[in-house]
């Protein structure tokens, strides 16, 4: 009974996130095997990736990135600030959310973009980062 109110006390203890939280990285940051300075470095993600909050413990986040890597980060490198990357091999930012509106801009996989609103059925709109917006295909990008 002891192991179980303890075990109970150290799961309240952590901050859980839900799946399909996303946020963004602060800055670049080494995804770790672990939750310690001490693991194994997996890969790295550069700054405004969007990433998936699996666990969210005191200090560390563990995530998941586009393609499916999975690992852990300080939590000191995760932003509020939203963003979105492209994964289809490219596809057109259009000036409303329809297939026949004229294009603003073309972009190609692994593009970071700002979601300026949330999504309006399949699509939604999005900021380039040279200030240009429209509306992209849901499907296209990940990270809402």
């Amino acid at each position: 009974m002891r192991r179980l109110s303890f075990a109970i006390a150290l799961l309240c203890s952590m901050t859980s996130a839900s799946a399909l939280e996303f946020v963004s990285l602060a800055n670049n940051a080494i995804v770790l095997d672990a939750n310690s300075r001490l693991a194994k470095p997996q890969f790295i993600l550069l700054k405004g990736t969007p990433v998936e909050q699996l666990v969210v413990l005191e200090s560390w986040v563990k995530l998941r990135e586009a393609s499916g890597g999975i690992g852990w980060v300080e939590r000191s490198a995760i932003s509020a600030t939203r963003s979105v990357i492209v994964t289809a091999p490219t596809a057109d930012v259009r000036q409303a959310a329809t297939p026949d509106a004229p294009v603003v801009f073309s972009v190609t996989r692994d593009l970071l973009l700002e979601p300026v609103d949330k999504p309006v059925g399949p699509w939604i709109k999005v900021r380039h980062r040279d200030g240009r917006s429209g509306f992209i295909e849901v499907r296209a990008v990940w990270g809402l």
